[in-house]
């Protein structure tokens, strides 16, 4: 049944390090106050950013009531661009990154609600001009390989093929000569390349472009006033910049956006407000605030099931469903997503059985760091859920031989040299590609501390968190190295 769209708002803004308060708190019209204590998220809000050099961010915090109306309370710290100090507020909009995968499987579902689309079979049928380096593979993959990271195709393909509303076409056209990550189906990982052709299907289908799907079948239905997919529509908005760390602090990165062909993969801007009532519409079976019918009851469903288990259980979630992720929590089963773009990170979570969202957004600094905190103790107070712990090496060192694993690992935008250093094992990082001339430092050399045989950790300069790095094979016998939720084939 549809929750009650009424809503309460209360919002609070923390600017700068003196953790201001903006007095615009509203209540909802009948008088009624929110039960969440909103101060105590706005200072934890507050004190978190700045134990963890994020220059800016918002958060929000959305709970239904089936006896009454919403609670939605939202906070805001810090500047929005060092170079200009332009306050966050809460109504300010950051790119949500690949929080958008989730709002493009939607729209492919919506086509499965209308008979366009069959989820299992070959995307030919719509795309019979699709070449892949592997023929095989175009002949057969699926809209459901794209949407669960299973159709092998190298994911991190950034090419700029322009501003025209021709670039998904333009892009999926380059991809005949990009290598094959996995076979088939044979693995999971993480795919942005497979959701710009998914966008590109959406395109064909719908006889717009996914801009335009978007607006017309999201963002309009929804009600959402601060949500869109292109620069100048963002500039019409108090809007966040990207930054990187440096030795004087953070520092605005070169370059706002990623090429206008991976919008399918990550490319809206929102509002936290905004990207919790799409968060909620998925909470209500599909259903708008004023009662529209966004997406059937089955698909949202669908959308949240089991596809696949993850070959990284520690990264992100366990498994995924069709662009959601699947997080277990302290028995509780959570689905969600995270985006990273140039200098800015967002976190999305959902607890289905509480009715209740968190949304996170972020414009640099050690933004992870900041989410695993804040939610740690979010979930812990208002749903009595305990965020598994951070993962972490064991206090006492475990003997490894490592010789399995040495060699170079490659994959589109990414080289992974395995090697044996004088202290120990090391991993050897390089961004290669269009990412290399937005990467400050291309190239990082981490120790790789043992967990097991096959389970290692690293953990990144200037970071709380610890990374994992799996190594293992195919059915078939292909080694592969997991790192960052992308499976990395061994090359060398």
């Amino acid at each position: 049944m549809p929750v009650s769209c009424r809503c309460t708002k209360t919002a609070i803004a923390v600017t700068g390090k003196l953790r201001t308060r903006v007095p615009h708190a509203r209540s909802h019209p009948e008088g009624r106050s929110t039960d969440i204590n909103v101060e105590l998220w706005q200072r934890r809000l507050a004190a978190l950013a700045e134990q963890h050099r994020v220059p800016g961010a918002t958060l929000g915090i959305l709970r239904l009531r089936p006896d009454g109306p919403d609670e939605l309370v939202e906070a805001a710290y810090g500047v929005l661009n060092v170079n200009t100090g332009v306050e966050t507020t809460t109504d300010s909009v950051f790119q949500i990154g690949s929080i958008s995968k989730v709002w493009t499987a939607t729209l492919a579902m919506q086509l499965v609600d209308e008979g366009l689309l069959d989820l299992d079979d070959p995307v030919v049928r719509v795309l019979p001009e699709l070449a892949l380096s592997d023929p095989t593979v175009a002949a057969r993959v699926t809209m459901r390989h794209l949407l669960v990271h299973t159709s092998g195709i190298d994911g991190d393909v950034f090419t700029d093929t322009g501003r025209g509303d021709d670039c998904l076409e333009k892009y999926a056209a380059t991809l005949r000569d990009e290598a094959q990550n996995h076979p088939l189906g044979a693995t999971w990982s993480y795919c942005n390349s497979g959701f710009a052709l998914a966008g590109l299907v959406i395109e064909k289908l719908t006889g717009m472009t996914w801009d335009a799907a978007v607006r017309a079948r999201l963002t309009e239905p929804l009600g959402l006033a601060r949500t869109s997919t292109l620069p100048e529509e963002a500039l019409l908005e108090r809007t966040a910049c990207g930054h990187t760390d440096s030795a004087e602090g953070p520092e605005r990165v070169p370059q706002w956006m990623l090429p206008r062909a991976l919008g399918p993969a990550g490319l809206i801007n929102a509002s936290v407000a905004d990207l919790l009532r799409f968060a909620r519409m998925h909470l209500t079976g599909g259903v708008a605030e004023d009662g529209t019918r966004v997406l059937s009851e089955r698909s949202t469903a669908a959308m949240a099931a089991h596809e696949v288990d993850l070959p990284d259980r520690y990264t992100l979630g366990d498994s995924w469903g069709l662009g959601w992720i699947r997080f277990g929590w302290d028995g509780r089963r959570l689905i969600g997503h995270d985006g990273n773009t140039i200098g800015q990170a967002a976190f999305l979570r959902l607890l289905p059985e509480q009715n209740m969202a968190v949304a996170l957004l972020t414009n640099g600094g050690s933004a992870g760091d900041l989410y695993r905190d804040l939610y740690r103790e979010i979930f812990a107070d208002l749903a009595g859920v305990t965020m598994p712990p951070p993962f972490t090496p064991p206090a006492d060192p475990v003997s490894v031989d490592v010789t399995p694993h040495l060699g170079t690992y490659e994959r589109a935008s990414t080289r992974l040299e395995i090697l044996d250093g004088a202290d120990g094992p090391v991993l050897r990082m390089t961004v290669t590609g269009p990412l290399a001339e937005l990467t400050p430092d291309p190239v990082k050399e981490l120790a790789l501390v043992a967990v097991g045989t096959d389970l290692f950790a690293i953990r990144l300069p200037d970071r709380d968190s610890w990374m994992p790095v799996t190594f293992y094979r195919l059915p078939t016998g292909e080694q592969y190295l997991h790192l960052g939720v992308r499976a990395t084939p061994k090359v060398t």
